[in-house]
């Protein structure tokens, strides 16, 4: 198989399904009228691309485990008990990041007491919710689909509290749902993984296309069919994989042996699957320089890319995340915030002296405009300065 069959085949992918209900279910994938493209499958794409995939599985993780393990600023104790808890090694915060950098979308169930007041944040599995939309068009329950099993769960509950804090990326074209960042790497991934199967192939072939057989018996007399299928089998058996690579090969009358070498686009492959993998790490927001590819000099040193991760991915997506459970909590906790403490990231310790020092220095000042410019609560809360 060559490779652009391997490629080919690799983009076949069958259509998303969709459950039927009472009320309005809104599909979380739609493609307009007349698209040539197919529907994006989920559990198909994050097999391809976070199973099996090398770099987005990396980029996930990076992300996500930074996220997890970021420090928080000092809020309710039972609030941090709720957004800090791990299930299994792994916390809220990162499962949450992970689904949505795949799938654009987290839910996040309210778990609640007799009394009705939270006592854990469960993440809903995202490909298995489907938003219900009431009558006005704004969502009033979400249908979480296990098996054949439907539950329904709605936004509310009787005392107007929240169920579901659903947390999404930014969708262009769709009020509902948002868009992930593996849909957008799922080409580049598709080439990746593709040229990684073409690399393997050339491996089991002695690492490269090495030449070929040619047969000139002299007389005009060719082979016969059973002795070209012996030939082949024999050269299967005995020179094929990369354990007989540069075994010396011992010919009959009849036959030599005329190397090949690689044309311009052979060679250029190296660099088709290393764009694939920086495209593939652009997509999830990570410097391809952090994941050690090759031929990235964007930034200066590890330093500066590590400080970009998180100027430019870690704290944005964080920032997205904690105000939306802080939105959805604050029925119970009104006057907490959630947000990540920016003095205790060492990526970002040269930055914060900076700001301390600068805005230590401005007498023009007073103590509470300079408590708020670096993020921290009024002295009078219990917060001396």
């Amino acid at each position: 198989m060559s490779f652009l069959q391997t490629l080919a085949s690799a983009f076949k992918g069958g259509a998303s399904s969709r459950v039927p209900l009472g009320r309005t279910l809104l599909s979380p994938w739609f493609f307009a009228e007349g698209s040539t493209k197919a529907p994006f499958d989920y559990a198909r794409a994050v097999r391809r691309g976070y199973v099996d995939n090398p770099v987005a599985q990396r980029s996930v993780r990076l992300v996500a485990e930074g996220i997890g393990g970021a420090p928080l600023l000092p809020c309710d104790p039972r609030l941090a008990a709720l957004v800090t808890a791990t299930s299994g090694g792994q916390s809220l915060l990162e499962t949450l990041s992970s689904q949505l950098l795949l799938h654009g979308n987290a839910w996040v169930q309210v778990i609640k007491d007799g009394a009705g007041r939270p006592v854990e944040l469960f993440a809903l599995r995202p490909e298995r919710v489907s938003v219900i939309a009431g009558s006005d068009g704004w969502p009033a329950a979400y249908a979480y689909k296990v098996g054949e099993s439907t539950l329904t769960i709605p936004v509310l509950d009787e005392d107007a509290s929240p169920n579901v804090i659903h947390i999404k990326a930014f969708h262009p074209a769709d009020d509902h749902y948002g868009a992930g960042c593996l849909a957008a790497a799922e080409e580049a991934v598709l080439t990746h993984n593709a040229a990684a199967a073409w690399n393997r192939q050339l491996l089991e072939n002695a690492a490269r296309p090495s030449g070929a057989l040619v047969y000139d018996p002299g007389d005009g007399a060719g082979l016969s069919a059973d002795q070209f299928e012996r030939l082949k089998q024999e050269l299967s058996a005995a020179y094929a994989g990369h354990a007989n690579a540069g075994r010396p090969m011992l010919l009959e009358g009849g036959l030599k042996w005329q190397a090949l070498s690689l044309s311009p686009a052979d060679m250029d492959f190296a660099e088709l699957k290393a764009a694939a993998a920086r495209d593939i790490a652009i997509a999830f927001g990570v410097p391809p320089m952090l994941l050690g590819l090759p031929g990235d000099a964007t930034y200066a040193n590890y330093r500066e890319a590590n400080r970009a991760l998180w100027r430019l991915t870690l704290l944005p997506l964080a920032s997205k995340i904690l105000s939306a459970l802080s939105e959805g909590l604050q029925t119970w906790f009104p006057d907490q915030r959630l947000a990540v403490d920016l003095d205790r990231i060492p990526a970002l310790s040269e930055d914060r002296e900076r700001l301390w020092s600068q805005i230590g220095a401005a007498g023009f000042l007073s103590d509470g405009e300079k408590r708020a410019l670096l993020g921290l609560a009024p002295a009078d809360e219990g917060n001396k300065a």
